[in-house]
Protein backbone atom coordinates (compact mmCIF):
# COMPACT_ATOMS: atom_id res chain seq x y z
CA UNK A 1 0.00 0.00 0.00
CA UNK A 2 1.68 3.14 -0.88
CA UNK A 3 1.73 6.04 1.71
CA UNK A 4 3.25 9.55 0.34
CA UNK A 5 4.07 12.57 1.89
CA UNK A 6 2.58 15.90 1.63
CA UNK A 7 5.18 18.73 2.11
CA UNK A 8 1.48 21.06 2.25
CA UNK A 9 -2.24 20.56 2.89
CA UNK A 10 -2.47 22.41 0.03
CA UNK A 11 -1.17 19.82 -2.12
CA UNK A 12 -4.10 17.81 -1.18
CA UNK A 13 -7.79 18.87 -2.79
CA UNK A 14 -9.42 20.10 -0.05
CA UNK A 15 -12.62 18.18 -1.26
CA UNK A 16 -10.30 14.70 -0.55
CA UNK A 17 -9.30 15.70 2.73
CA UNK A 18 -12.83 17.48 4.08
CA UNK A 19 -14.02 13.73 2.96
CA UNK A 20 -11.93 11.84 4.93
CA UNK A 21 -12.21 14.65 7.70
CA UNK A 22 -15.86 15.07 8.41
CA UNK A 23 -17.32 17.45 10.03
CA UNK A 24 -16.93 16.30 13.42
CA UNK A 25 -14.39 18.69 14.62
CA UNK A 26 -13.26 22.23 12.43
CA UNK A 27 -9.75 21.69 12.85
CA UNK A 28 -9.36 18.93 10.90
CA UNK A 29 -10.51 20.40 8.30
CA UNK A 30 -8.70 21.50 5.18
CA UNK A 31 -9.42 25.22 5.81
CA UNK A 32 -8.30 25.24 9.29
CA UNK A 33 -4.89 23.65 8.49
CA UNK A 34 -4.47 25.52 5.13
CA UNK A 35 -4.93 29.06 7.31
CA UNK A 36 -2.72 27.69 9.66
CA UNK A 37 0.52 27.13 6.75
CA UNK A 38 -0.98 29.79 4.55
CA UNK A 39 -0.43 32.57 7.47
CA UNK A 40 2.54 30.74 8.18
CA UNK A 41 1.66 30.25 11.95
CA UNK A 42 2.45 26.66 10.91
CA UNK A 43 5.64 26.40 8.98
CA UNK A 44 9.38 25.56 8.94
CA UNK A 45 10.12 28.89 9.98
CA UNK A 46 8.21 28.44 13.23
CA UNK A 47 9.23 25.03 13.89
CA UNK A 48 6.32 22.87 12.27
CA UNK A 49 7.16 21.54 8.87
CA UNK A 50 4.06 19.93 7.40
CA UNK A 51 4.26 15.67 6.40
CA UNK A 52 0.93 14.96 5.72
CA UNK A 53 0.21 11.54 5.26
CA UNK A 54 -1.97 10.30 2.51
CA UNK A 55 -2.79 6.76 1.00
CA UNK A 56 -4.70 6.24 -2.74
CA UNK A 57 -4.94 9.09 -5.45
CA UNK A 58 -6.24 12.58 -6.33
CA UNK A 59 -10.59 12.21 -5.87
CA UNK A 60 -10.22 9.05 -4.20
CA UNK A 61 -8.58 8.94 -1.00
CA UNK A 62 -8.28 6.15 1.20
CA UNK A 63 -6.45 7.43 3.90
CA UNK A 64 -4.49 10.37 5.54
CA UNK A 65 -2.86 11.44 8.65
CA UNK A 66 -1.85 15.19 9.86
CA UNK A 67 1.49 15.00 10.53
CA UNK A 68 4.19 17.73 11.27
CA UNK A 69 8.14 17.52 12.00
CA UNK A 70 8.73 20.05 15.01
CA UNK A 71 11.99 21.57 16.04
CA UNK A 72 10.40 22.10 19.55
CA UNK A 73 7.55 20.97 21.63
CA UNK A 74 5.81 24.48 21.95
CA UNK A 75 1.87 24.37 20.95
CA UNK A 76 1.04 20.86 21.65
CA UNK A 77 -0.52 20.32 25.15
CA UNK A 78 1.07 16.87 25.62
CA UNK A 79 4.00 17.85 27.88
CA UNK A 80 7.33 15.78 26.83
CA UNK A 81 9.79 18.65 27.79
CA UNK A 82 11.42 16.10 30.84
CA UNK A 83 12.09 13.85 27.67
CA UNK A 84 13.81 15.81 25.60
CA UNK A 85 15.90 17.02 28.91
CA UNK A 86 16.67 13.27 29.60
CA UNK A 87 17.74 12.57 26.05
CA UNK A 88 20.00 15.65 25.91
CA UNK A 89 21.48 14.99 29.19
CA UNK A 90 22.27 11.00 27.57
CA UNK A 91 23.96 12.94 24.56
CA UNK A 92 21.09 11.94 22.61
CA UNK A 93 18.79 14.60 20.32
CA UNK A 94 15.58 14.70 20.78
CA UNK A 95 14.77 17.04 18.26
CA UNK A 96 13.47 16.80 15.30
CA UNK A 97 10.51 14.69 16.39
CA UNK A 98 7.38 13.88 14.27
CA UNK A 99 3.70 14.91 15.77
CA UNK A 100 -0.21 13.88 14.30
CA UNK A 101 -1.66 16.80 15.56
CA UNK A 102 -3.94 19.94 15.14
CA UNK A 103 -1.82 22.77 15.08
CA UNK A 104 -1.90 24.23 18.79
CA UNK A 105 -4.84 22.55 19.66
CA UNK A 106 -5.93 19.88 22.13
CA UNK A 107 -9.07 19.07 20.80
CA UNK A 108 -9.27 15.11 20.89
CA UNK A 109 -10.59 13.96 17.49
CA UNK A 110 -9.22 11.35 14.70
CA UNK A 111 -5.93 11.32 13.73
CA UNK A 112 -6.23 8.52 11.63
CA UNK A 113 -8.75 9.72 8.41
CA UNK A 114 -10.18 6.45 6.80
CA UNK A 115 -12.67 6.77 3.83
CA UNK A 116 -14.15 3.82 5.44
CA UNK A 117 -13.92 3.36 9.64
CA UNK A 118 -13.38 0.04 9.94
CA UNK A 119 -10.53 0.02 7.10
CA UNK A 120 -7.42 -1.13 9.72
CA UNK A 121 -5.04 -2.40 6.93
CA UNK A 122 -5.21 1.82 6.03
CA UNK A 123 -4.56 2.78 9.67
CA UNK A 124 -2.13 0.42 10.12
CA UNK A 125 -0.08 1.40 6.92
CA UNK A 126 -0.17 4.97 7.99
CA UNK A 127 1.01 4.33 11.47
CA UNK A 128 3.86 2.07 9.86
CA UNK A 129 4.80 5.09 7.40
CA UNK A 130 4.78 7.62 10.45
CA UNK A 131 7.26 5.37 12.17
CA UNK A 132 9.73 4.59 9.19
CA UNK A 133 9.58 8.37 8.12
CA UNK A 134 10.70 9.14 11.35
CA UNK A 135 13.25 6.79 11.21
CA UNK A 136 14.30 7.74 7.30
CA UNK A 137 14.69 11.43 8.80
CA UNK A 138 16.36 10.88 11.98
CA UNK A 139 13.58 11.72 14.03
CA UNK A 140 13.67 10.96 17.90
CA UNK A 141 9.98 9.60 17.91
CA UNK A 142 6.60 9.72 16.55
CA UNK A 143 3.69 11.32 18.64
CA UNK A 144 0.28 11.34 18.21
CA UNK A 145 -1.53 13.89 20.11
CA UNK A 146 -5.32 13.73 21.42
CA UNK A 147 -6.74 10.76 19.41
CA UNK A 148 -9.89 9.12 19.99
CA UNK A 149 -10.45 6.68 22.72
CA UNK A 150 -11.79 4.52 19.82
CA UNK A 151 -8.19 4.81 17.86
CA UNK A 152 -6.41 3.62 21.06
CA UNK A 153 -6.37 -0.23 20.81
CA UNK A 154 -5.23 -0.09 17.51
CA UNK A 155 -2.51 2.52 18.12
CA UNK A 156 -1.34 0.13 21.07
CA UNK A 157 -1.56 -2.33 18.55
CA UNK A 158 1.15 -0.93 16.34
CA UNK A 159 3.63 -0.67 19.52
CA UNK A 160 3.07 3.06 20.47
CA UNK A 161 3.12 3.85 24.43
CA UNK A 162 0.06 5.30 25.22
CA UNK A 163 -0.18 8.09 27.69
CA UNK A 164 -3.48 9.32 30.03
CA UNK A 165 -3.98 12.67 30.64
CA UNK A 166 -7.38 14.49 31.34
CA UNK A 167 -9.36 17.39 30.77
CA UNK A 168 -12.57 18.84 32.03
CA UNK A 169 -15.85 19.03 29.73
CA UNK A 170 -19.31 19.84 30.11
CA UNK A 171 -22.04 17.72 29.32
CA UNK A 172 -26.05 19.10 28.61
CA UNK A 173 -28.14 17.09 29.91
CA UNK A 174 -30.77 18.06 28.58
CA UNK A 175 -31.04 21.58 30.26
CA UNK A 176 -34.02 24.03 29.36
CA UNK A 177 -32.04 26.79 30.50
CA UNK A 178 -29.29 28.17 32.68
CA UNK A 179 -31.13 27.76 35.57
CA UNK A 180 -32.76 24.54 34.58
CA UNK A 181 -28.64 23.56 34.55
CA UNK A 182 -27.82 25.37 37.76
CA UNK A 183 -31.14 23.49 39.70
CA UNK A 184 -28.77 20.36 39.78
CA UNK A 185 -25.95 22.06 42.07
CA UNK A 186 -26.22 22.04 45.56
CA UNK A 187 -26.59 24.76 47.64
CA UNK A 188 -23.75 26.24 47.99
CA UNK A 189 -22.41 26.33 44.60
CA UNK A 190 -25.43 27.03 43.08
CA UNK A 191 -25.31 30.53 45.07
CA UNK A 192 -21.54 30.58 44.18
CA UNK A 193 -22.68 30.56 40.50
CA UNK A 194 -25.02 33.19 40.41
CA UNK A 195 -23.17 35.68 42.27
CA UNK A 196 -20.48 35.06 39.59
CA UNK A 197 -22.57 35.82 37.04
CA UNK A 198 -24.57 38.91 39.08
CA UNK A 199 -20.57 40.52 39.69
CA UNK A 200 -20.49 41.11 35.60
CA UNK A 201 -23.65 42.41 35.26
CA UNK A 202 -22.98 45.05 38.32
CA UNK A 203 -19.54 46.03 36.32
CA UNK A 204 -22.37 47.38 33.69
CA UNK A 205 -20.97 44.37 31.22
CA UNK A 206 -22.85 42.97 28.55
CA UNK A 207 -22.45 40.38 25.89
CA UNK A 208 -22.46 39.99 22.01
CA UNK A 209 -22.66 36.43 20.30
CA UNK A 210 -21.36 37.00 16.89
CA UNK A 211 -20.68 34.21 14.24
CA UNK A 212 -17.89 34.18 11.88
CA UNK A 213 -19.58 36.16 8.98
CA UNK A 214 -20.58 39.29 11.58
CA UNK A 215 -16.66 39.43 12.51
CA UNK A 216 -15.43 42.15 9.88
CA UNK A 217 -11.93 43.19 9.95
CA UNK A 218 -11.99 46.19 12.38
CA UNK A 219 -13.45 43.87 15.03
CA UNK A 220 -10.92 40.76 14.59
CA UNK A 221 -8.02 43.76 15.22
CA UNK A 222 -10.21 44.23 18.44
CA UNK A 223 -10.61 41.03 19.60
CA UNK A 224 -7.01 40.30 18.64
CA UNK A 225 -5.72 43.39 20.37
CA UNK A 226 -7.27 41.83 23.31
CA UNK A 227 -5.93 38.36 23.03
CA UNK A 228 -2.33 39.15 22.57
CA UNK A 229 -2.49 41.60 25.56
CA UNK A 230 -3.26 38.45 27.72
CA UNK A 231 -1.16 36.36 26.43
CA UNK A 232 1.86 38.97 26.82
CA UNK A 233 1.00 39.16 30.12
CA UNK A 234 2.13 35.47 30.79
CA UNK A 235 5.38 36.28 28.36
CA UNK A 236 4.39 34.79 24.96
CA UNK A 237 2.46 35.65 22.04
CA UNK A 238 -0.75 33.71 20.54
CA UNK A 239 0.15 30.99 17.88
CA UNK A 240 -2.10 32.36 15.66
CA UNK A 241 -1.78 35.27 13.97
CA UNK A 242 -4.42 38.05 13.13
CA UNK A 243 -4.17 37.08 9.99
CA UNK A 244 -5.15 33.72 10.54
CA UNK A 245 -8.21 34.44 12.47
CA UNK A 246 -9.52 37.04 10.08
CA UNK A 247 -8.95 33.87 7.26
CA UNK A 248 -10.58 31.36 8.85
CA UNK A 249 -13.79 33.40 9.73
CA UNK A 250 -14.28 33.82 5.99
CA UNK A 251 -13.44 29.94 5.35
CA UNK A 252 -15.49 28.66 8.30
CA UNK A 253 -17.97 30.74 9.16
CA UNK A 254 -20.56 28.63 10.52
CA UNK A 255 -17.51 26.91 13.12
CA UNK A 256 -16.19 30.46 14.67
CA UNK A 257 -18.57 32.10 17.69
CA UNK A 258 -17.05 34.97 19.32
CA UNK A 259 -18.36 36.40 22.37
CA UNK A 260 -18.01 40.57 23.22
CA UNK A 261 -18.10 41.58 26.23
CA UNK A 262 -19.19 45.30 25.99
CA UNK A 263 -18.55 48.14 28.48
CA UNK A 264 -20.41 51.49 27.52
CA UNK A 265 -20.82 49.88 24.21
CA UNK A 266 -16.89 49.92 23.81
CA UNK A 267 -15.54 45.94 23.71
CA UNK A 268 -13.42 44.87 27.40
CA UNK A 269 -12.99 41.52 26.89
CA UNK A 270 -13.72 38.80 24.43
CA UNK A 271 -13.74 34.62 23.87
CA UNK A 272 -12.86 32.96 20.53
CA UNK A 273 -15.14 29.85 20.58
CA UNK A 274 -15.11 27.17 17.99
CA UNK A 275 -18.28 24.27 17.05
CA UNK A 276 -19.50 22.05 15.26
CA UNK A 277 -22.80 20.39 15.03
CA UNK A 278 -22.60 18.94 18.42
CA UNK A 279 -19.48 20.57 20.11
CA UNK A 280 -18.68 23.61 21.75
CA UNK A 281 -14.64 24.33 22.12
CA UNK A 282 -13.17 27.40 23.84
CA UNK A 283 -10.21 28.24 22.53
CA UNK A 284 -8.64 31.92 23.22
CA UNK A 285 -9.63 34.34 25.84
CA UNK A 286 -8.15 38.20 26.34
CA UNK A 287 -9.70 41.47 27.80
CA UNK A 288 -8.11 44.85 28.44
CA UNK A 289 -7.88 44.59 32.36
CA UNK A 290 -9.13 42.86 35.50
CA UNK A 291 -12.84 42.38 36.24
CA UNK A 292 -14.36 40.55 39.20
CA UNK A 293 -15.47 36.90 37.21
CA UNK A 294 -15.75 38.10 33.84
CA UNK A 295 -13.08 34.87 32.55
CA UNK A 296 -15.16 32.75 34.40
CA UNK A 297 -18.99 34.47 32.60
CA UNK A 298 -17.02 34.90 28.96
CA UNK A 299 -15.24 31.65 28.92
CA UNK A 300 -17.32 29.67 30.66
CA UNK A 301 -21.17 30.59 31.27
CA UNK A 302 -21.38 32.27 28.15
CA UNK A 303 -20.68 29.18 26.79
CA UNK A 304 -22.84 27.15 28.39
CA UNK A 305 -25.69 29.48 27.55
CA UNK A 306 -25.19 28.73 24.29
CA UNK A 307 -24.73 25.11 23.84
CA UNK A 308 -28.22 25.15 25.94
CA UNK A 309 -29.80 27.17 23.25
CA UNK A 310 -28.09 25.41 20.65
CA UNK A 311 -28.85 22.05 21.88
CA UNK A 312 -25.19 21.28 21.72
CA UNK A 313 -23.77 18.05 23.59
CA UNK A 314 -20.40 18.77 24.77
CA UNK A 315 -18.53 21.95 25.88
CA UNK A 316 -14.85 21.11 25.30
CA UNK A 317 -13.46 24.75 27.15
CA UNK A 318 -9.14 23.69 26.69
CA UNK A 319 -6.85 22.08 29.11
CA UNK A 320 -5.94 22.24 33.14
CA UNK A 321 -8.30 24.37 34.88
CA UNK A 322 -8.99 22.75 38.41
CA UNK A 323 -11.72 25.70 38.81
CA UNK A 324 -13.91 24.30 35.79
CA UNK A 325 -14.72 22.01 37.97
CA UNK A 326 -17.15 24.11 40.34
CA UNK A 327 -18.69 25.54 37.34
CA UNK A 328 -19.83 22.29 36.48
CA UNK A 329 -17.39 20.84 34.15
CA UNK A 330 -16.48 17.28 34.73
CA UNK A 331 -12.80 14.92 34.20
CA UNK A 332 -12.53 13.49 30.89
CA UNK A 333 -9.76 11.25 30.24
CA UNK A 334 -7.31 12.24 26.83
CA UNK A 335 -5.04 10.56 25.40
CA UNK A 336 -1.76 10.34 23.15
CA UNK A 337 0.30 7.66 21.82
CA UNK A 338 4.04 7.72 21.22
CA UNK A 339 6.84 5.66 19.17
CA UNK A 340 10.75 6.35 20.23
CA UNK A 341 13.51 5.07 18.20
CA UNK A 342 15.85 4.99 21.46
CA UNK A 343 14.65 1.28 22.77
CA UNK A 344 15.88 2.28 26.05
CA UNK A 345 14.42 5.28 26.48
CA UNK A 346 11.57 3.99 24.90
CA UNK A 347 10.98 1.20 27.92
CA UNK A 348 11.55 4.40 30.72
CA UNK A 349 9.14 6.29 29.22
CA UNK A 350 7.40 3.03 29.53
CA UNK A 351 7.45 2.26 33.06
CA UNK A 352 7.19 5.68 33.58
CA UNK A 353 3.93 5.79 31.75
CA UNK A 354 2.53 3.06 33.71
CA UNK A 355 3.17 5.25 36.91
CA UNK A 356 1.95 8.48 35.52
CA UNK A 357 -1.43 6.68 34.54
CA UNK A 358 -2.13 5.74 38.11
CA UNK A 359 -1.48 9.25 39.36
CA UNK A 360 -3.86 10.45 36.57
CA UNK A 361 -6.61 7.83 37.51
CA UNK A 362 -6.49 9.06 41.34
CA UNK A 363 -6.21 12.91 40.35
CA UNK A 364 -9.62 12.18 37.92
CA UNK A 365 -11.41 10.25 41.23
CA UNK A 366 -10.25 13.26 43.58
CA UNK A 367 -11.68 15.52 41.38
CA UNK A 368 -14.70 13.78 40.72
CA UNK A 369 -15.54 14.03 44.04
CA UNK A 370 -15.63 17.99 44.17
CA UNK A 371 -18.25 18.68 41.60
CA UNK A 372 -21.18 20.74 42.06
CA UNK A 373 -23.43 18.63 41.44
CA UNK A 374 -26.45 17.37 44.82
CA UNK A 375 -25.71 13.99 45.53
CA UNK A 376 -27.87 11.78 45.45
CA UNK A 377 -29.70 12.52 48.97
CA UNK A 378 -30.11 16.06 47.88
CA UNK A 379 -31.90 15.20 44.43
Amino acid sequence: MKVTVQDSIADIAASDWNHLAGTECPFLRHEFLNAAEKTRCVAPVQGWTPRHLTIGKKGHLRAAMPLYEKSHSWGEFVFDWAWARAYEQAGFRYYPKLVSAAPFTPAPSRRLLLADPNDKEAAHALIAAAIALADESNCSSFHMLFPTAEEIPLLESAGLLIRKDCQFHWHNRGYRNFDDFLATFNSAKRKKAKRDRRRAAANGIRFRRLKGDEMDDATWSVVYTLISRTFMQRGSLPYFNEVFFKSISEQLPENILVVLAEKESSPVAAAVFFESNRVLYGRYWGSDGHYDALHFETCYYQGIDYCIDTGKQVFEPGTQGEHKISRGFSPETTWSAHWLAHPEFADAISRYLDEEARHVESYMDAVASRTPYKSHREQ
